[in-house]
């Protein structure tokens, strides 16, 4: 029989994982009590970020069937018939956590997240949009400055990336108030184009199937961002930067192409 680690406690709470989902854990391994890197693999698919598991319940409230809409939720991104044998791929992400502590890799690596969705569905990408909440600007107050640093950090990331893939942000509206101070919000959208019988779905089946991993360099970057971006904010959540992952448009838009 396995031995919990030590300092459970301590550790399940840098997880971010309740005592509860802990037991869960032990079902699911049934009995057998996880090491580090089990716990830290399940933190972070349980996250908020990936399981969305308080947010379900009103998602499930928006109306996903009708007869133009060819592929709901489950999938990579949304996708509509639009007519003529075409079909429009569409993806809205927030990056609200990762762009408050790094706003320029925070803000843009989430337009990289949905451009990679979009065309991972066998779409061009065409066109971004965003929208955008901010705190106090003005002023001379280290929350105001800092706010500022955070419009200049979001605006350059999106544009910069969107640049970089060759897809243009075409437009985006943005709001400033006090109740921003803080946590921002950074949504990016992004618009693809398809012919309807040219679809890819995010499924696999078969023995012998080859797995090619395709992206930017590993490093330190990123760990733990998914439970980082999750989690509520305190004054300490400025020191969490190397959460955020550092994006990489150049090896996004070989991928793109290839």
């Amino acid at each position: 029989m396995s031995q919990p680690i030590e300092d459970l406690d301590e550790v399940l709470k840098n997880h971010k994982l309740s005592k509860e989902e802990y037991e869960d854990i032990l079902r699911i391994l049934d009995g057998r009590h996880p090491n580090i890197v089990e716990i830290g693999i399940f933190s972070a698919m349980w996250s908020e970020h990936c399981s969305y598991k308080s947010s379900t319940k009103y998602l499930r409230g928006f109306p996903t069937e009708a007869p133009w809409v060819i592929q709901g939720p489950g999938e990579n991104a949304g996708v509509i018939d639009i007519g003529e044998g075409m079909a429009a791929v569409f993806k809205m992400e927030s990056h609200n956590h990762p762009s408050f502590i790094e706003p320029f890799q925070g803000a843009a690596t989430g337009v990289g997240g949905i451009l990679r969705d979009i065309f991972t569905m066998g779409a061009r990408p065409v066109a971004n949009l965003n929208a955008l909440r901010f705190g106090t600007v003005k002023g001379d107050s280290d929350i105001a400055k800092y706010q500022r640093h955070l419009v200049r950090g979001v605006v350059d990331g999106i544009g910069s990336y969107g640049n970089c893939m060759g897809v243009p942000t075409i437009g985006g509206e943005v709001s400033f108030d006090e109740s921003y101070n803080g946590n921002i919000l950074v949504n990016a959208f992004s618009l693809g184009l398809v012919k309807s019988d040219e679809i890819f779905l995010g499924v696999a089946s078969g023995m012998g199937n080859p797995v090619m991993y395709v992206g930017s360099k590993t490093g330190r970057d990123g760990l733990g961002g998914a439970v980082m971006s999750s989690d509520s904010f305190t004054e300490e959540s400025k020191s969490l930067r190397p959460t955020v992952q550092v994006g990489d448009p150049f090896t996004e838009k070989l991928l793109l192409e290839a």
